[in-house]
């Protein structure tokens, strides 16, 4: 095997424990030897469709079984998973499935009626496989996937082998811009997660040795609270999987919090993943209310990655569960591992400060590393194992992707300061700076300010034009269930924890901040609400 390639280790899991749970979603439960000969028929399926070497698989899925189990099957084949955001419109879904140029697409039965209207727009796909979820009926163009799934329980090797080399293709909107492809050859990405999250040895080379050393018996029990279709959710699960775990995920389709602390009680869940203030905030309000209700001994860890997490609220949740850690990863798409903070009973740590990476540091404009307490902003760059670049986007890779003292980097655009101990603190990312009165403000700084205000659920902060400043800084604001908007008490409230020109000159209330199921925001839709609502012209 050239090297680490997840198909390759599931299948070695699966001979080990075959027994042993692998996934649970509800009342059904699947077996490791279940989950291996299932994948299997689906890399039959793949195959027997003409799917060749590193061709590409959409998984337009909720969270469920078949998710991972279609992910094991691309790779079994050799091909690579790309992961599809259920919310995209027609076009945005046209424009993913060609710029990936995918062959074949699994998809949940609910979403036929939007492929029907966009099948003739996405003819490179060939192979649909369509998974009953007790709404649309299979279309005749379609194969359903429970047939996929059981027509072929042997061992599949395609002609071209398994190879370190195949991909995983993780897309990412960010915050603008359409989506890119972030190109991760298995191998990269095993040592990167896997050596971070389970066993260190498996960065020094290929050894399934070190699989049989650790998996003696079932592992740790995941459930990714956010969407599979994100790396915070599939990540920690390919961590989970790979030690010989089970992934539990929740039947409903929406945050359905009571739903998910039954399963972390029924279930035994060791470790969730979650998306910061998004999740962390629901959970904190349902274990204030009813303290007593839930038995969450068995949860260890809490991992959340992508957005901010703020202090408040992960020094409540170790109040109600004070055996857990919780993980706040300072992490993107094509950056991982470039910091985190650990929280614990024994300490929590400040929001937005991070102890970086080994392979972390922190340049300026000229690639320069920005000294210790200097209170210079620079962009945070992480080496290691990452990924190869953007998918037919050279232009992009060239400047994300780039060679520091001989050394190759991934930069992804997030500002950040270094502190005199060296922990660094996460301004932002600099698409969305603002720049009022010549001062530049990183809108995550404020927002997670505005979210300390008892008023306040969730905020954001956008820059509008200002004769004055350049831009004016304009706060977007969901209150609390019953709270009525005070604006000065916010002002002040932001004015008294952070310098008077990064408060926000107007503050204004929407019904939701309409955060996407990776917690991220969409600041151009909120920054054109608030010219509407201030009668400024785009």
């Amino acid at each position: 095997m050239s090297g680490w390639n997840f198909a390759e280790v599931w299948e070695t899991v699966a001979e080990l424990i075959p027994d042993a749970q692998a996934q649970v979603h509800g009342d059904r439960r699947t077996t490791w030897r279940d989950f291996d000969e299932r994948a299997n028929g689906v890399a039959n399926t793949l195959l027997q469709g003409g799917l060749v070497e590193n061709d590409k698989v959409a998984q337009y899925l909720y969270n469920g079984p078949e998710y991972l189990e279609s992910v094991f099957g691309t790779w079994k084949a050799g091909g690579a998973p790309v992961n599809t955001n259920y919310r995209y419109a027609d076009d945005e879904l046209v424009y993913l499935w060609d710029n990936a140029d995918a062959v074949a697409v699994v998809f949940h039965g609910t979403f036929t009626p939007t492929i029907e209207r966009i099948r003739n727009r996405v003819d490179r796909v060939r192979i649909w496989l369509w998974v009953d979820d007790g709404s649309e009926p299979c279309p005749t163009w379609a194969v359903p996937y429970e047939e996929a799934a059981t027509s072929h329980p042997e061992r599949v090797v395609p002609e071209w082998g398994r190879s370190g080399d195949h991909l995983y293709m993780l897309y990412t909107g960010g915050t603008t811009g359409m989506p890119k492809g972030v190109m991760w050859r298995q191998d990269d990405l095993f040592r990167n997660i896997v050596g971070a999250g389970f066993d260190a040895r498996v960065r020094d080379g290929v050894d399934m040795d070190i699989i049989r050393e650790r998996v003696q018996g079932p592992g740790a029990v995941g459930l990714p609270a956010c969407p599979l279709m994100h790396g915070t959710g599939c990540f920690t699960q390919l961590i989970v999987l790979s030690g010989g775990g089970s992934c539990v995920t929740l039947e409903s389709r929406n945050l359905d919090i009571e739903e998910m602390l039954d399963t972390i009680e029924r279930e035994k869940v060791n470790a969730i993943a979650i998306v910061g203030d998004a999740f962390g905030k629901p959970i904190l309000r349902a274990l204030d209310a009813a303290p007593d209700r839930w038995d969450l001994s068995s949860l260890f860890m809490i991992t959340s990655s992508g957005v901010m997490f703020s202090e408040p609220t992960k020094q409540g949740l170790i109040r109600h569960i004070p055996t857990t850690m919780i993980v706040d990863a300072f992490s993107s798409s094509e950056a991982v591992g470039m910091g985190q903070s650990v929280s614990s009973a024994g300490g929590t740590a400040t929001t937005a400060k991070f102890t970086v990476g080994e392979n972390t540091r922190v340049i300026d404009e000229s690639g320069n590393d920005v000294k210790p307490g200097s209170g210079e902003i620079g962009r945070v760059a992480v080496g290691g194992y990452q990924p190869i670049g953007y998918y037919k986007d050279e232009a992009k890779s060239a400047a994300t992707f780039l060679e520091i003292d001989g050394r190759r980097y991934s930069v992804p655009g997030d500002f950040a300061q270094v502190e005199e101990d060296g922990s660094i603190t996460l301004l932002g990312r600099g698409s969305v700076c603002i720049n009022t009165g010549g001062e530049k403000v990183f809108p995550e700084e404020v927002e997670e300010v505005l979210k300390t205000h008892e008023s306040v659920l969730d905020a954001v902060a956008v820059g509008v034009p200002d004769e004055k400043f350049g831009e004016a800084i304009t706060a977007m604001v969901e209150l609390q269930p019953g709270a009525q908007l005070d604006e000065a008490s916010v002002v002040n409230h932001v004015k008294s924890k952070l310098a008077s020109y990064k408060a926000p000159k107007r503050v204004l209330q929407v019904p939701t901040i309409g955060r996407a199921p990776n917690g991220k925001v969409d600041y151009k839709r909120l920054k054109q609400e608030a010219y509407t609502a201030l009668g400024i012209e785009s």
